[in-house]
């Protein structure tokens, strides 16, 4: 049997900090064996910071730095993710995708980028000249000169991967602190070979996934070798009536700092555009820019002129916790029990699944053991969000949010979950995709938020101030 929650004043055997796609993927394969884990985090939420904000492609690695950490893992990371999402319900849609070339420099590095991906063990790219790369996209914008097929390269949604994996992970017997922030580390003064991170929570193995904040609880721990620098990604979000204008993900020809500005279709429906790629210093600087919207909207109407004619339902920002390398940044000592999966970019939710089974690698080599559990698991499954998924109000309610087509009962669900229940009104959009829709909230928000307190019993001005 599991070893179950830490007793008061007993130590749990890992702490994983940082509730993201990937400390989520690291609390649920460690919740396969016999070890008391707790999942730290400073938000209220799983998933709530870089891991809701990315552009939800499931990639092949086609692009990787063949030979680096990154393409090992995101390659793992895929076949992994892919089955994961089809056990457990998490919309994702095969749709391919297609590298554009639009000048003659980006048309003869084509064959470099297949020969990369075969160096990857990708080898489903092909070329395709202009009038193919048409026939496939006929919306695009004047001047294409060829392109790349990757038809691997499928969108996925990126709100219930994390949310389910930290769901499964509770379910069989991890601790969620949210709200809790790391003071430490230090060393528990009745061990030696204890961790104590502050608020209560000690630990003899710790797992920094910490995102933007990694490289500060790295230093915390004794340890140096990377800087996190946030590169901050602005999209740019458009209503439903222009998914009809692509079929594949539209990807650029790849620098050496970014993938680019891409066009793609979601899950849910819409049509994506960006990211920007902009270095920053502020690590809470999530909000959109005047002149990163602009430079996506000039970019968009060369790409695809007819998507600038429709309506634009949302706009927001990511920050990717890069750093001055251009692999993954990963750490294990043995000594200190410490290991650290700094630098996941944006591929991290690719390679969450991977970085996880890396992860167990790493603390054996640190000293946990790990005894399997031979108990029966908790199996739970994702919420219905996609497009081509069958939604919860097919099967009948009452819908409150027509835009997005969100019933009374699934809000209330979310708010009373036994696992990770929906504390804010961002939390519920991203298990229900409430409020998502083309009115962003205008007509539905007070029913919303009259049924989300009601069901957590607690007043409507707390949802508004957590909007």
């Amino acid at each position: 049997m599991s070893r179950g929650p830490s007793q008061a004043g007993e130590p749990f055997d890992v702490a994983v900090v940082g509730a993201g796609v990937v400390g989520c993927a690291v609390a649920r394969l460690l919740s396969y064996y016999n070890l008391r884990i707790v999942v730290i985090d400073a938000a209220c939420d799983v998933g709530s910071a870089t891991s809701k904000a990315n552009t939800a492609i499931l990639h092949t690695g086609f692009d990787a730095l063949p030979g680096s950490v990154e393409a090992r893992l995101v390659a793992r990371g895929y076949d992994l993710l892919s089955e994961y999402a089809s056990s457990t319900g998490i919309a994702l849609e095969r749709t391919g995708a297609l590298l554009v070339a639009w000048n003659d420099e980006q048309l003869a590095a084509l064959p470099a980028i297949i020969a990369k991906a075969q160096r990857n063990g990708y080898s489903a790219c092909d070329p395709v000249d202009a009038a193919e790369v048409y026939a496939l996209e006929p919306n695009l914008g004047a001047g294409v000169l060829g392109g790349v097929r990757v038809p691997g390269e499928h969108i996925i949604d990126p709100w219930s991967v994390p949310l389910t994996l930290a769901r499964e992970a509770v379910a069989n017997g991890c601790e969620l602190r949210l709200s809790t922030n790391v003071d430490g580390p230090r060393l528990a003064q009745t061990s030696a070979e204890v961790h104590d991170l502050g608020g209560g929570i000690q630990a003899r193995f710790v797992v920094n996934a910490a995102g933007l904040n990694g490289d500060l609880l790295h230093r915390a721990f004794g340890f140096d070798g990377f800087t996190i620098r946030p590169r901050r990604g602005e999209l740019i979000v458009f209503d439903s009536f222009a998914r009809r204008l692509l079929s594949h993900t539209i990807l650029p020809v790849p620098t050496a700092t970014t993938k680019g500005v891409l066009v793609a279709p979601t899950v849910f429906g819409n049509v994506m555009l960006g990211p920007t790629a902009d270095d920053i210093d502020d690590r809470t600087a999530t909000g959109t820019t005047r002149g990163g919207i602009d430079g996506l909207l000039a970019k968009g109407r060369a790409i695809m002129p007819a998507l600038l004619d429709e309506e634009v339902t949302a706009v927001y920002a990511g920050l990717r916790p890069a750093t001055e390398h251009t692999d993954y940044q990963l750490f294990a000592d043995r000594d200190a029990r410490y290991v650290c999966l700094g630098g996941i970019r944006s591929t991290g939710l690719t390679a969450s699944m991977a970085l996880a089974e890396e992860t167990l690698a790493m603390l054996a080599t640190c000293g946990l053991e790990l005894h399997a559990r031979t108990d029966e698991r908790v199996i739970v499954g994702a919420p219905q969000l996609g497009e081509l998924s069958r939604r919860p109000y097919e099967h009948g309610g009452t819908v409150v949010c027509h835009c997005a087509r969100v019933t009374a009962e699934e809000i209330t669900e979310a708010c009373t979950d036994p696992y990770i229940a929906a504390t804010t009104l961002d939390g519920l959009r991203r298990r229900t995709r409430v409020l998502t829709g083309r009115c962003q909230g205008f007509y539905c928000l007070s029913s919303v938020v009259t049924l989300a307190a009601s069901a957590r019993a607690t007043p409507e001005s707390r949802w508004i101030g957590a909007a």
